[in-house]
């Protein structure tokens, strides 16, 4: 096939059907047809106008993919590494289920596993936690050309002017790249919120020290339209059918 033709996982990914190693799954199992033939051998190219298709038990797992919101102690690790601490993964488990929730949906011990943050919190941060089986939903809010805001509330200590927060705002490095702009504002004194559209490895507090200011406490409480809300520390639920992220 010529150069006008794409990987069929990649259109897959494009169109917002699964991630591309849900894809490759799919592919392999048979459940794809490509303008009504079954497609099964993995980096097989199709034109980029193909109508695809997917079996109804390829629909039906993707469909029972689970997504869960965690409000995430400090002391747990939202991906795996190689420090000596315990991962947020262990957290979701029946005990720590939002009594409501659990009134409505019951745990099962395979909604976790292939769970993974749809974006990082540091270890020595709380709150809001995105954990996911959902490749494209993971995609939708950490993606490099994602846009989803993230909201903290971040305690400091030192001296916060309107210089402090402007350059906050807008006009700092991190690893000799600039930061996309952001909105920071004080809330009250010595706490700030801030609301980003990128997450560079520990970029709040790196942002603080650059201007002389000290994070005392870190806490995500919003990330798009989904808010933490009265979750509390430690307990998790699923994400509701027709939330909006």
């Amino acid at each position: 096939m010529g150069d006008e033709f794409i990987r069929l996982s990649k259109l897959m990914t494009n169109r917002g059907l699964c991630s591309r190693r849900e894809a490759d799954e799919l592919i392999a199992k048979g459940l794809v047809r490509v303008d009504g033939m079954v497609v099964d051998q993995l980096g097989s190219k199709v034109s980029p106008d193909a109508e695809i298709t997917l079996a109804p038990a390829g629909q039906k797992h993707l469909d029972q993919k689970v997504t869960v919101i965690l409000n995430k102690p400090i002391g747990y690790l939202s991906s795996p590494s190689d420090d000596p601490y315990p991962l947020a993964t262990r957290l979701i488990e029946a005990s720590n289920q939002d009594l409501q929730d659990r009134k409505q949906n019951r745990f099962q011990p395979s909604h976790r596993r292939g769970l993974s943050p749809a974006g990082r919190l540091d270890i020595d941060s709380k709150g809001l936690l995105i954990l996911t089986q959902d490749g494209v939903l993971a995609k939708k809010v950490i993606g490099e050309d994602s846009g989803i805001e993230k909201e903290y509330l971040v305690r400091v200590e030192g001296e916060i002017a309107t210089k402090i927060l402007d350059r906050l705002e807008f006009g700092l490095i991190l690893d000799d790249k600039p930061l996309k702009r952001a909105q920071v504002k004080e809330l009250q004194p010595g706490l700030l919120q801030f609301v980003l559209i990128e997450g560079r490895k520990r970029q709040i507090r790196r942002m603080c020290e650059a201007v002389g200011l000290k994070v005392v406490s870190l806490k995500r409480v919003r990330i798009g339209q989904l808010r933490l809300g009265k979750l509390k520390e430690g307990q998790w639920r699923y994400l509701g059918r027709h939330e909006q992220i």
